[in-house]
């Protein structure tokens, strides 16, 4: 049986990604147009396959090749090949590394006083903001989560060293300009448009070079909190710790700075979930300003906020798998060197396994209603062994900053503000999420 979807174009579908608004919304429409598996034309591919049935994605789960075109706008990040398409075969034991250092318990309770004190020093600037035009969420939460990021991943976050917010723009510029290429025509502003991106470039591997010699020598060996460190250990080279460093920087300064700052978007439109995250953060916090690390396991509430939140705006954009053999996807067969593609989005809002899939709700999250739904229905990081290795990190660093976060303020949003998404690798908000956070007293919303 024939694939349902779009007719193939010359321009392998560029100008329709780019009217949709990128790649998340466009994968919206043509699942809402043409069914849970569609294929469609797509830049750098040729053909692809999306899939947004949570039980055909089991049938891919087990693949372990990514097509290398849909990934090349990260090639600039890496020196020693783009570590999210290296072979299987290398790609195995980097993996092995990461998962032993960001996935372990050990490295996450190591940091998390580090963490604890970040969270506290935005909760303070906030708590000085006149409240004139509002706290842009999606700015200064990048903007933590790449302090964090740095604390984990180098040791630090000596303002000598690290300009977070330079971090955070020099990022920006590579994605916007790398992704943008997929979708434009080629025009006279290449050149420039090439001369950011290297400039960029410079300068975020100079501050990882600057905070790795910084730290030579101070590191000890078979430390598991310490993740270049381990890297170092495995035996591998200087620019693949480089690049690993690079990677782990950009997933984790989007992953959890865009995570926190839709489920803060989301509270202060629902006070009543606000009140019952509150409520939940008094009674297992009692005076405490912060969780210890044993905490986040009783903050139950809190967690399915984060989990619905991530529902509704996923923080990673898509995933793709290249086919090994031929599989078959319900009625559908699917050649061996096939692109299967993973529309998280669409995923997450297929109202046959999401009912109201716009609405926000928690409750999806019981124990129960976890149980009596298919086990790929929620996939923000991901799925089989090409997901996120930092995924486990990235929700501790969450659920720790909402805490304090929540602990301290109800959050509210600026009046007038519009709040509309915008694709920038990750999904975000055009013109940020501006809120009003008002101090709360203890046991008190």
């Amino acid at each position: 049986m024939r694939i349902p979807g779009p007719a193939t174009r010359d321009d392998d579908g560029a100008a329709a990604i780019g009217a949709a608004g990128g790649l998340h919304l466009y994968q919206r429409q043509l699942h809402d147009r043409y069914g849970d598996v569609v294929q469609f034309p797509l830049p750098g591919v040729g053909t692809a396959v999306s899939v947004a049935d949570p039980v055909l994605l089991e049938r891919t789960a087990r693949l372990d090749e990514r097509p290398e075109a849909l990934f090349a706008f990260l090639s600039p990040l890496c020196e020693a090949g783009n570590l999210q398409v290296i072979g299987a075969e290398e790609h195995t034991p980097w993996r092995r590394v990461l998962l032993d250092v960001l996935a372990g318990r050990p490295s996450h309770e190591r940091h998390f006083g580090e963490f604890v004190a970040l969270a506290h020093d935005l909760a303070d600037r906030w708590a000085a903001d006149d409240g004139a035009r509002g706290i842009a969420l999606q700015e200064d939460l990048t903007a933590l989560s790449l302090r964090m990021i740095c604390a984990y991943a180098l040791g630090g976050t000596d303002p000598a060293l690290v300009d977070t917010g330079r971090v955070v723009h020099a990022f920006e510029v590579v994605l916007t300009e790398s992704i943008g290429q997929m979708y434009r025509p080629p025009g006279a502003d290449e050149e420039a448009r090439a001369r950011r991106v290297e400039d960029a470039l410079r300068y975020l591997r100079g501050t990882v070079d600057r905070v790795l010699d910084a730290r030579r020598g101070s590191r000890a060996r078979g430390d598991r909190g310490d993740l270049v460190g381990a890297l170092h250990d495995a035996g591998m080279t200087p620019a693949r710790i480089r690049d690993t460093v690079m990677v782990t920087l950009l997933a984790a300064h989007h992953t959890t700075g865009v995570a926190v700052s839709w489920t803060l978007h989301l509270l202060s439109r629902h006070p009543g979930v606000a009140d019952r995250v509150a409520a939940e953060l008094d009674a297992v916090l009692g005076e405490r300003a912060a969780p210890d690390h044993a905490d986040l396991r009783r903050l139950t509430y809190l967690d399915m906020v984060l989990k619905e939140a991530m529902r509704l705006y996923p923080p990673g954009p898509y995933g793709a798998r290249r086919t090994d053999e031929a599989i078959t996807l319900g009625p559908y067969e699917i050649p061996a060197g096939s692109t299967v593609f993973y529309p998280f989005w669409a995923v997450h809002m297929n109202p046959a396994h999401w009912p109201e899939p716009e609405r926000f709700d928690p409750e999806r999250f019981t124990p129960r209603a976890v149980a009596g739904r298919a086990r790929l229905a929620h996939i923000p990081f991901g799925i089989g062994p090409r997901s996120c290795e930092g995924a486990a990190l990235a929700v501790v660093e969450a659920r720790l900053v909402l805490a304090v976060l929540l602990k301290r303020f109800r959050f509210r949003p600026v009046p007038g503000h519009e709040v509309t998404t915008v694709e920038r690798f990750v999904l975000r908000a055009a013109d940020d999420i501006r809120v009003v956070a008002e101090p709360r007293e203890a046991g008190r919303g």
